[in-house]
């Protein structure tokens, strides 16, 4: 008899129970991913048209049981949210769910910003979805981490594939550029990070984020932990392009194919703020008087950075790189207070998430659309688009009034509840960058409306005012964008999924 049989056969052996249904939605997904790569090689070519549609099949089916969960029912066992796994290091709650709801949703859309771009290029588009399904499992699989470990296996499970797509335009001296620099980049940023953690591991002894939040209570003030925490931070200020970590966004952005472009500015900044904020609230919460400060200063220079270069910008998706840096500093403000007031925090922060990934994405939907009729990314080739789309640049001002934060579209709630959880607490620390956070939104208002005011009152470069046909993918990621953008706006009409009640309990 094996060992293994001995073991099992003993009376006080317990087999674990797993959880299905809370792993259905990295399931889903991991097994459609495997069936999409089948199909691809099975089919070689001749299933090449038929990859975007599989793989936004696989992002919708692996929604059913995000929704079944947010249900907080299940009809095998009833069990409800939280769901706690591992002893503490997988967590599904309503926090994981509203997270991997919106990585599930902007991979559809970017398929769709994707479906003409990768077939009307000399591409390997097949491989290039089978990606993009990696990369989001990352993304799933980060929302409900809550160990070191899994954290850290999650991000690089986002950026690896990301680092292989920037440079996808392999024939493209600036893709290839941009593919060299996000990888070395990154590849230094999750060692410095790697390094953090094991500093954080070597003081605690345990990798969970329960077990070492309350543990640093007594190393609140060793040099070496935190060193740890500062690396670990470190290394998450670089995926979310927070200055001085942003060098890499905007020559990766501007290299990129642009669906990707989309796709790293929205879905895997997101992802590298899920993993800081589940870090900092529930890892760090005896660290505050040291994160605090630090978070502070990381968010007033990087919104301030981040509009002040992207005014000097000529070329549209270098602008929206500038201001992706700035959107970025706006999130990580509410971090400066989070020990005073963790659900505030949490609950903008993920408010904004929401938000700026529909009305960003919806920018560079408009962009990918205008561009293929100008073949350039110069905010002056936009000249006179009211006359030959005025559907699209209705949509376009729609989307830049939004990430200027004017009423009533979404981007002004998203600002109000990161005003919100700064004036909340009533420090000195929150009304300053609460006051940096509005002179920041001013400066901002005057690149984005130079591109409605080009798109609407300056003619076109070229005079031809003919329309153009718009591909269905293209209008569907539009709409989607768009309409959430519009209702998000009227938060007193809908309901608030982002008011979390387990924030304790996300880390038992």
């Amino acid at each position: 008899m094996s060992v293994l049989a001995q073991v099992v056969s003993q009376p006080e052996f317990v087999r674990p129970h797993i959880d299905w249904h809370a792993f259905a939605p990295e399931l889903i997904l991991l097994g459609w991913g495997a069936l999409v790569t089948i199909v691809d090689i099975v089919g070689l070519e001749r299933t090449r048209r038929f990859m975007p549609g599989l793989t936004g099949i696989g992002f919708l089916l692996a929604m059913v049981p995000v929704l079944t969960l947010w249900a907080q029912g299940d009809a095998f066992d009833g069990a409800t949210l939280p769901r706690v796994l591992f002893d503490g290091a997988y967590v599904v709650d309503h926090y994981a769910l509203v997270l991997k709801g919106l990585f599930l949703i902007s991979g559809y859309v970017v398929v769709l910003l994707s479906t003409n771009y990768m077939a009307e290029g000399d591409y390997h588009d097949s491989e290039y979805y089978q990606l993009i399904a990696a990369s989001v499992l990352g993304m799933l699989v980060m929302t409900s981490a809550r160990d070191l470990v899994s954290i850290f296996i999650a991000l690089e499970l986002v950026s690896i594939p990301a680092y292989l797509m920037a440079a996808w335009r392999k024939r493209d001296l600036a893709s290839n550029e941009a593919g060299l620099k996000y990888m070395l980049m990154g590849v230094f940023a999750s060692g410095i990070m790697l390094y953090g953690m094991s500093m954080l591991y070597g003081a605690v002894g345990d990798t969970r984020l329960s077990a070492i939040g309350p543990a640093l209570a007594e190393f609140s003030s060793s040099p070496f932990v935190v060193i740890g925490a500062l690396f670990t931070i470190f290394g998450f200020a670089f995926k979310v392009s927070a200055v001085p970590f942003h060098t890499w966004a905007p020559d990766t952005y501007e290299g990129a194919p642009t669906p990707l472009t989309a796709f790293l500015a929205v879905s895997s900044k997101a992802a590298g703020f899920v993993g800081l904020i589940s870090i900092i609230l529930f890892g760090l919460p005896e660290l505050s008087e040291v994160v605090q400060p630090l978070m502070w200063i990381l968010a007033a220079a990087t919104m301030t950075i981040g509009n002040l270069i992207a005014l000097r910008q000529e070329n549209i998706v270098r602008m929206l790189a500038y201001s992706g840096i700035a959107q970025a500093g706006y999130m990580l403000a509410p971090l400066a207070v989070y020990g005073d007031v963790p659900d505030s925090v949490q609950s903008s922060i993920v408010t904004y998430l929401l938000i700026y990934a529909a009305m960003n994405l919806g920018a560079f939907a408009v962009v990918i659309t205008a561009a293929r009729r100008t073949r350039s990314g110069d905010i002056s080739s936009f000249g006179g688009m009211l006359n030959w789309a005025p559907g699209l640049t209705a949509a376009m001002v729609a989307f830049l009034f939004s990430l200027t934060g004017i009423p009533p579209l979404g981007g002004w709630w998203a600002k109000f509840q990161i005003f919100n959880a700064l004036i909340e607490p009533g420090t000195a620390a929150g009304y300053a960058l609460a006051i940096v956070a509005a002179v920041n939104s001013v400066i901002a208002a005057f690149y984005y409306l130079n591109v409605a005011k080009q798109m609407c009152f300056l003619p076109a470069p070229d005079g031809d005012n003919s329309p153009i046909k718009i591909p269905a993918p293209l209008n569907s990621a539009i709409a989607l964008t768009l309409v959430f953008t519009l209702i998000s706006g009227l938060a007193l009409l809908v309901p608030d999924i982002t008011n979390f009640t387990e924030l304790a309990g996300s880390a038992p």
